[in-house]
């Protein structure tokens, strides 16, 4: 019996993330979806409201179950008994980033091992900062997230209306 995590911020969960947890979840006994509380970035959705939505995303796959965490990934890892951490790689970039996180948390955890799952090439392109920076623009998001996503996006960037600092200006708007 294999259990692993899939860590993130999932600021919102995207079909990329679903994806690769569908994915896991046929390779693994158990997989627990690590919402991060406390990422070093703006996030747009609080621990909760992001706790919340990806529960929603994972309805119908019995061994996935989400939990929230604000330690050191290997720790929690350690602490609920994972064998493993998943990680999805998109481009050549997330490899470099992924490669030296890797390194580090097996000097931290030499028992806890990195599973890198390759991206579907459908999703290459997608991010969490993507889906909020085309949101907040009042852009379509439905190919890249749930209804139930794109619902609490409109409402999200309704209730902060045009003064919002969450979705830094980028090329999107030009």
């Amino acid at each position: 019996m294999t259990k692993v995590i899939f860590p993130g911020s999932f600021d919102p969960i995207h079909f990329g993330h679903i994806d690769i947890v569908r994915r896991a979840s046929l390779l693994f006994s158990e997989v627990v979806v690590a919402v991060y509380d406390k990422p070093i970035k703006t996030l747009l959705f609080s621990p909760e409201e992001r706790i919340a939505l990806v529960k929603e995303a994972m309805e119908g796959l019995p061994n996935v179950s989400v939990l929230g965490y604000r330690e050191l990934t290997v720790s929690f890892a350690r602490k609920v008994g994972a064998q493993a951490i998943v990680r999805g790689l998109r481009v050549f970039s997330d490899f470099e980033y992924e490669f030296r996180m890797a390194l580090a948390n097996k000097r931290l955890e030499p028992e806890i091992d990195v599973i890198a799952l390759i991206t579907d090439e459908q999703h290459t392109f997608l991010s969490s900062s993507t889906v909020r920076e085309i949101a907040a623009l009042d852009g379509d998001v439905s190919s890249m997230v749930p209804d139930f996503v794109q619902r609490a996006l409109k409402a999200k960037f309704r209730a902060l209306g045009d003064n919002q600092t969450v979705v830094p200006t980028s090329s999107l708007k030009d």
